[in-house]
C-alpha cells in the first residue's frame, strides 16, 4: 500500500495577541483535520508577532518551558483531538539554565505524546533580524522524530541557509523536513524557492516549509508567503502559497517516492566523507 501522508501548513497573520493567535491556530488544525491532514506545521514563533524586527526584553515575556509550559500541553490536547502529528514553534526558556532562552520547535505525536524538540541551531544578527538578542544557538543536533507518519525533522528559518544540517537532517533518517519561517520581503525572497527545494533534492526527503504573511507593527517590511511543499526529486506538490494572504496549504505526500529517488539518486552511497574534514574546520 502506498504511504500516503496529507500535510498541513498555516501562513498566518498577526492577531495582536498571543490567545487569539492560539485559538487561530486550533481552528485551522481541526479545519485540516477534518480534510484529512495527518501531519501539521505551525509557523515559526506561532503564538507571537515577529518580535526579532526590534531589540526589547518586553519580549522575553513570550517565553515558555517545552515541554512543562502550558501552550505545549495545550497543543498535545490539539494533537490527540485532531489524531495529527503537530510541529509547534515556540519561544522557549530552557529548563536546564533558567534565563537562557531558545527558538524552538516541539514535535507532538498524533496521540498527543510529546516526542521532542529542535532548537534553532543558526542566529542571524542584522537589522530586522536582531535574533541573537533572544535566543542562544541550539545544542540538540539534528534529531529526528519517529511519529505516527513517518520520520520527520525541523529546520527553522535561518537555518536553510546553511546546507549542512539539511544534510546531516537525511543521514539521521527524515523522510520529511518542516522549516517554519518568518522572512520578509528583500534579497531572501529570491532564496526562498530555490534553498529549500534544493535541500529536498540532495537529500532525497519531502520539505514543508511556511513564511509569514502581511505586515506586523514592528517591522517596515511585510511577510511575503508563498509557504510550500516540495517532493525528493525537487518539485512542488501542488501550487505555491500566496505571497499575500493567510492560507491553509493541504498537499498529499508519497513516502514512497523517498525511497525511488534515494535508489535513482545514488547520493548517499557516493558520498566520501573521509575528504570533507576541511569543511568543519572553524
Amino acid at each position: 500500500m502506498p504511504r500516503i501522508v496529507r500535510g498541513a501548513l498555516l501562513q498566518a497573520t498577526w492577531t495582536g495577541d498571543k490567545e487569539s493567535m492560539i485559538q487561530k491556530h486550533e481552528r485551522y488544525a481541526h479545519e485540516a483535520a477534518a480534510q484529512g491532514a495527518k501531519l501539521m506545521l505551525f509557523q515559526e514563533l506561532f503564538y507571537g508577532p515577529y518580535f526579532c524586527q526590534v531589540q526589547d526584553a518586553e519580549y522575553y515575556g513570550y517565553t515558555e518551558l517545552i515541554p512543562d509550559g502550558p501552550t505545549t500541553k495545550r497543543m498535545q490536547a490539539l494533537a490527540r483531538e485532531t489524531g495529527m502529528v503537530l510541529v509547534v514553534p515556540m519561544y522557549e526558556e530552557a529548563s536546564e539554565t533558567p534565563g537562557v532562552y531558545y527558538n524552538t520547535a516541539a514535535v507532538i505525536d498524533a496521540d498527543g505524546t510529546y516526542l521532542g524538540k529542535y532548537r534553532k541551531t543558526h542566529i542571524p544578527h542584522v537589522k530586522g533580524f536582531w535574533e541573537k538578542f533572544y535566543f542562544r544557538p541550539g545544542n540538540l543536533g539534528f534529531p529526528v522524530f519517529q511519529t505516527a507518519v513517518g520520520r520527520v525533522g525541523v529546520y527553522i528559518c535561518y537555518d536553510r541557509h546553511f546546507p549542512e544540517g539539511a544534510r546531516a537532517l537525511g543521514l539521521n533518517g527524515a523522510e520529511i523536513v518542516l522549516i517554519p519561517s518568518a522572512t520578509s520581503r528583500g534579497l531572501s525572497e529570491y532564496l526562498w524557492r530555490v534553498e529549500q527545494v534544493s535541500h529536498a533534492m540532495a537529500n532525497g526527503y519531502f520539505v514543508g516549509t511556511i513564511n509569514r504573511v502581511g505586515k506586523e507593527p514592528l517591522g517596515d517590511d511585510d511577510f511575503y508567503g508563498q509557504s510550500y511543499f516540495c517532493d525528493p526529486r525537487g518539485q512542488f506538490v501542488g501550487p505555491v502559497g500566496s505571497p499575500y494572504d493567510e492560507e491553509l496549504i493541504l498537499r498529499d505526500m508519497d513516502l514512497d517516492l523517498v525511497t525511488e529517488v534515494r535508489q535513482t539518486w545514488q547520493f548517499y552511497r557516493d558520498r566520501r566523507p573521509e575528504l570533507y574534514g576541511d569543511l568543519v574546520k572553524p
